[in-house]
């Protein structure tokens, strides 16, 4: 999966945390969950435990968007076959290429005319739909940026600078959809909406922490109804300026849930990668420890805690003895105040780097395969991969890590994934009579 994996793979401390890593993403592949909570038999389609009688409908629909749309839709023509008649879906970087539903390219993270022009052709076919058609709603994480309708008020390039303003002051995932729902046309149950009087069933992969349906995605499917005061809240949290969101917002009135009926089933999530990642350590031997999968903060803080743990394993047997095998999931955040390039996972690694015990090996990366808006998932780091504390601070103060562990050859690069289920790390801790070799 990665690139030059056998010369990342320098130690068998190495090899274990990119197997665990490459386990984490394959199962959080969506053919991967469609295969495990999906089933067709005879006129009947489960997911999960709700079950749709398919000689009710004259058609079915594929629409939806987000990093692992694409696949999502291949995943269930290969499922359905030919009762799929159509449908579309918006991605950043297709990895599939199902033969019926349509996918259409738009922007991540900040969304541009790609993205609007493609929720727009999302939103076309839904209100197309009839009672006599069922429409399977594909979302998944990245979808917030990749559906993109703005309120008749407000322009996409207003929306990509508060989303970059947003994105680059730290605020969480669930700040940034409440100011976007409070703009959009398509979520907070937007989709659902146009698509009535249709069967509509969403199927999410969530890069959200916790899962919560109304922020993958920023909730096409999940009827909120609107916040504009929460939205300006946010706006106001990281003195945000962008006039023109700011004055539709103070204008604009709250909006209640439209009233449709959907059925939403998560497939796969975050804990899914976590315990393939850990299903493997064990099958080598490992001990290991699921800190949690809602880890979020500030990257370098966290990346320093799990050193801390790692250390507390080496030295001390606690909360597991060596070998073992450390893991964690979630989403964390940078404070952007420096030039450089990286994404969190690599400042994650990078602070972690400069504590970390000897011969122990981090792996970070965001299971998207984009860390950030670089080229890399993360980084795998161990306990040489600082040099120089000083200088490893300095670069995180200029937010250029990217550079950094590009120069020291320490970049994961798998390419696009096809499914996005947010955070991975890996913290492999050998026994102690492999310390220090």
């Amino acid at each position: 999966m990665f690139d030059g994996r056998d010369r990342l793979a320098r130690t068998p401390a190495h090899e274990l945390a990119l197997d665990c890593l490459t386990a984490g993403i394959e199962a959080a592949r969506p053919e991967r969950a469609v295969e495990r909570h999906c089933a067709v038999e005879n006129d009947t389609f489960r997911i999960k435990d709700g079950e749709y009688d398919l000689s009710a409908y004259d058609s079915i629909r594929v629409l939806g968007g987000g990093k692992a749309a694409d696949d999502l839709a291949a995943a269930f023509e290969t499922l359905l076959g030919g009762r799929v008649s159509g449908g579309v879906v918006v991605t950043n970087q297709p990895t599939a290429e199902p033969e019926r539903v349509t996918v259409r390219t738009g922007e991540h993270p900040t969304p541009a005319e790609g993205s609007v022009s493609g929720a727009s052709a999302v939103l076309e076919a839904a209100a197309a739909a009839d009672d006599r058609t069922l429409v399977i709603a594909t979302i998944a994480g990245g979808g917030s940026a990749l559906l993109c309708a703005p309120v008749e008020e407000l322009s996409v390039d207003e929306l990509q600078r508060v989303t970059d303003g947003l994105l680059n002051a730290g605020a969480s995932i669930d700040e940034i959809n409440v100011v976007r729902r409070a703009c959009s046309e398509i979520k907070g149950g937007g989709l659902a909406a146009a698509a009535a009087p249709a069967t509509v069933v969403g199927v999410l992969v969530s890069d959200v922490v916790g899962d919560d349906l109304s922020v993958i995605a920023s909730g096409p499917t999940v009827p909120t109804g609107t916040d504009p005061s929460g939205a300006l809240g946010v706006l106001d949290r990281y003195d945000l300026a962008v006039s023109a969101v700011r004055e539709y917002l103070e204008a604009a009135e709250p909006e209640p849930p439209v009233d449709v009926e959907i059925d939403n089933h998560v497939i796969v999530s975050g804990r899914d990668a976590v315990d393939a990642a850990r299903e493997t350590a064990v099958t080598r031997g490992h001990e290991t420890c699921v800190l949690s999968t809602r880890i979020e903060g500030e990257s370098a803080q966290a990346g320093r805690f799990h050193a801390a743990v790692g250390t507390e394993v080496a030295e001390r047997g606690d909360p597991i003895d060596p070998p073992g095998v450390v893991l964690s999931g979630g989403e964390t955040t940078v404070r952007v105040t420096g030039d450089g390039t990286g994404g969190p996972n690599q400042e994650f690694a990078l602070a972690a780097a400069s504590e970390l015990p000897p011969s122990a090996v981090l792996g970070a990366v965001d299971t998207d395969g984009e860390d950030g808006s670089t080229d890399a998932a993360g980084a795998l780091v161990d306990a040489e991969t600082v040099d120089d504390p000083e200088i490893a601070r300095a670069v995180l103060e200029d937010n250029d890590s990217y550079g950094y562990f590009e120069a020291n050859d320490r970049l994961l690069r798998s390419g696009a994934t096809g499914t996005n289920v947010n955070d991975l790390r890996v913290l492999v801790v050998p026994a102690a009579d492999s310390m220090g070799r």
